[in-house]
């Protein structure tokens, strides 16, 4: 079920980013240690994943719990990704990390910036995100290098303790 909501939430973003979800799995990348799901009379309406890892900002090791595969079905666009987040402060504060983070498209600018407003999140500019690809293929680099819009998410410590640097290098898959 999960695979097939991702592959509705994220083919119209382009044939690329559905694939992964072609062979019924539900992670495109990293697996999730947790979800936040919410259901409807409809099926699943949103997703949310969490991951805890160590990331590189510039010079400094740091712990975050990473936040990917959202997903809002295309009926309930607009509602809101505060509403996952706020889902997810439990169990954010259960996992003792500073900092949250996670990434999206600069196309997704306006509707980030909105959740900003909020208090919730921070938008940081002007740093690169480094990655593992999940699949390893002779003919193709082991990592990509993406200009994304990162979203920090103070958990545990204030936002002026955020490292400063240019590069965030995952450690891993995107999640």
């Amino acid at each position: 079920e999960l695979s097939q909501f991702f592959r509705a939430t994220y083919g119209p973003t382009g044939e690329f980013n559905a694939k992964p979800f072609e062979t019924g799995r539900s992670w495109a990348g990293a697996r999730p240690e947790r979800r936040a799901i919410a259901y409807d009379s409809k099926g699943i309406a949103s997703h949310m994943g969490l991951l805890r890892r160590f990331i590189r900002v510039g010079d400094t090791d740091l712990l975050v719990a990473e936040l990917g595969l959202y997903g809002v079905r295309p009926d309930l666009e607009g509602l809101g990704i505060a509403h996952s987040i706020r889902a997810l402060a439990p169990a954010l504060q259960e996992l003792a990390v500073p900092f949250a983070f996670g990434t999206v498209r600069h196309a997704m600018r306006n509707h980030v910036e909105r959740f900003c407003r909020d208090g919730i999140s921070n938008i940081v500019t002007g740093i690169r995100v480094r990655s593992t690809l999940p699949d390893v293929l002779p003919n193709m680099p082991s990592t990509r290098t993406e200009d994304v819009l990162v979203l920090v998410f103070p958990i545990g410590r204030p936002m002026s303790e955020w490292p400063s640097g240019s590069l965030i290098e995952r450690n891993g898959c995107e999640l």
